[in-house]
Order: structure tokens, then C-alpha cells, then sequence
């Protein structure tokens, strides 16, 4: 009976294992500094710049409501499409909700985007797969999706 009660002290005491695989403090860095770069690159109305992120490849996924679209340039050419001015484009912010390791050359990111724009607000939520690819941390799949517009 002591034995028991003292893996339930120690299970509550010191939480249930983590399975995320630790990474290096420069990997988490790394993966920041590209969510900063594409909200400074965004801010400033510089779409091609937003897309250094992304991996310019033609197996990059990006999954929105319109369904999914494959490729570095049908990714950007949905992003000219969608956002074609700085009107359109606003300003955006994100919202990091977790950044979990998947294998040492694999994270998960999911998060929450803000534009505050002058054509109306718009915001959502977006899950990253984030792939380490010759020693380089790219975007390789964007589920993004925009919140329900409340009247």
C-alpha cells in the first residue's frame, strides 16, 4: 500500500512523463525567428519575403478553406490572390500555442493568426509542420483556417 501511495505522490507531484523529444535551445530559436520573420515580412507588405519560411519545394502542402494546394509558388501565388494589397494584408500577429519536437528534424507548431485590417478583421488558427532539411528549419505543411465571422 505504500508503494502505490508513493507513485501517485510522484506521478502528481512531478506531472506524467513528457514524450516531446528535447531539442536544442537553437532549433526553438530557430523555428521563433522564422514566425517573426514572416510577421515583420508581412507588416511591411512583402509577401515574397513572408515565403523565405516556407520550403520552396513542390511537395510543400498548404491546407485552407478552400481545400489543399501543393507546391512553393501555388502557395504563393494563393497568398497574391488572396491578400493583393496592403488593405487585404493589414497587420498580422501570431499567437504561439504550443511548439512540440516530433523527431529530431521534425516539429509541430500550432498557433493563432490576428490581422487587423481596414477591409475588417480576420483571425484564426493554424497547426505548422516544421521539417529541418540540410540544416535549415522550413515550413512543409500550413493547415490554416479563419475563425466563424460573428454578426
Amino acid at each position: 500500500m505504500k508503494i502505490r501511495a508513493l507513485t501517485i505522490f510522484l506521478i502528481c507531484s512531478l506531472g506524467y512523463p513528457s514524450f516531446t523529444l528535447a531539442q536544442t535551445p537553437e532549433d526553438r530559436t530557430a523555428i521563433r525567428a522564422i514566425m517573426d520573420q514572416q510577421v515583420r515580412c508581412w507588416n511591411e507588405g512583402n509577401l515574397a519575403c513572408f515565403m523565405e519560411g516556407y520550403w520552396p519545394s513542390d511537395s510543400l502542402m498548404f491546407i485552407g478553406g478552400s481545400g489543399i494546394i501543393y507546391g512553393f509558388d501555388s502557395t504563393l501565388k494563393r497568398y497574391q490572390k488572396t491578400y493583393p494589397d496592403r488593405a487585404n494584408m493589414g497587420t498580422l500577429r501570431f499567437e504561439i500555442v504550443s511548439l512540440d519536437f516530433l523527431a529530431e528534424d521534425a516539429g509541430s507548431m500550432v498557433g493563432k493568426y490576428f490581422l487587423t485590417r481596414s477591409v475588417g478583421d480576420a483571425n484564426g488558427h493554424f497547426t505548422l509542420l516544421f521539417r529541418k532539411l540540410d540544416g535549415q528549419w522550413y515550413i512543409v505543411q500550413d493547415h490554416s483556417s479563419q475563425a466563424e465571422k460573428k454578426e
